[in-house]
């Protein structure tokens, strides 16, 4: 199996509240204002794009390349890969399960301190157990990166979007272990049909 799974996290200095980060580091109110704006446009695409499909590549850290099919909806996600080899990754319900078929490998592990778990909370909502630590919106894109509240040495996680005359495009996902080392998924075709995937996708089984 590739390095980087499971998903660990690294140490990170956050602060709690948007506009306590936006007073320690001199932001101007009306600027945290915009950014809680552009938070809430995030919470809302997560928890709206259901039956989003995209391709995939995704950069191990040892920079080795993996691609295939990601399948999203809210709380729960697959990814089905077609190199280096048949694999599949299904996260729900709080778990996650990756089959490497290549090797006949199963490998099963909690979301609760993974940064992949962030992104699949049912409904998702960006605060209290969630910190939002950045904010980067510039032409044509717009980036959060996430942490959990609780628990800042678990890892971040941070999703980029293409944000075109305000609608928003899932472009990467990016998770951060406590070792400092990256996966990232690159996405393109990113599209959601507005209906749930069937709920046979999401099975935590090794055969489905």
């Amino acid at each position: 199996m590739k390095p980087g799974f499971p998903f660990a996290t690294r140490r990170l200095m956050m602060g709690g509240m948007l506009t306590l980060l936006a007073a320690c580091a001199g932001v101007p109110a009306r600027e945290a204002l915009d950014q809680h704006g552009e938070i809430e446009r995030v919470e809302t695409y997560l928890n709206t794009a259901r039956g989003l499909k995209a391709d995939f590549v995704q950069t191990w850290p040892d920079g080795g390349k993996g691609q295939g099919v990601l399948r999203y909806d809210p709380g729960r996600l697959r990814l089905d890969y077609t190199t280096p080899g048949p694999m599949k990754l299904v996260a729900a319900n709080g778990h996650l399960l990756f089959v490497d078929h290549r090797r006949e490998s199963v490998t099963r592990m909690s979301l609760g301190r993974q940064p992949l778990g962030l992104l699949l909370n049912q409904p998702v909502h960006l605060s209290g157990q969630i910190v939002v630590t950045a904010v980067q919106h510039g032409t044509n894109s717009l980036q959060v990166s996430l942490a959990r509240a609780d628990s800042a040495s678990q890892g971040i996680l941070t999703l980029g979007f293409s944000d075109i005359g305000g609608r928003l495009s899932l472009l990467v996902i990016e998770m951060t272990d406590v070792e400092r080392q990256h996966i990232r998924l690159d996405l393109t075709d990113a599209a959601a049909s507005g209906e749930s995937w069937p709920d046979a996708l999401f099975t935590l089984s090794p055969t489905d």
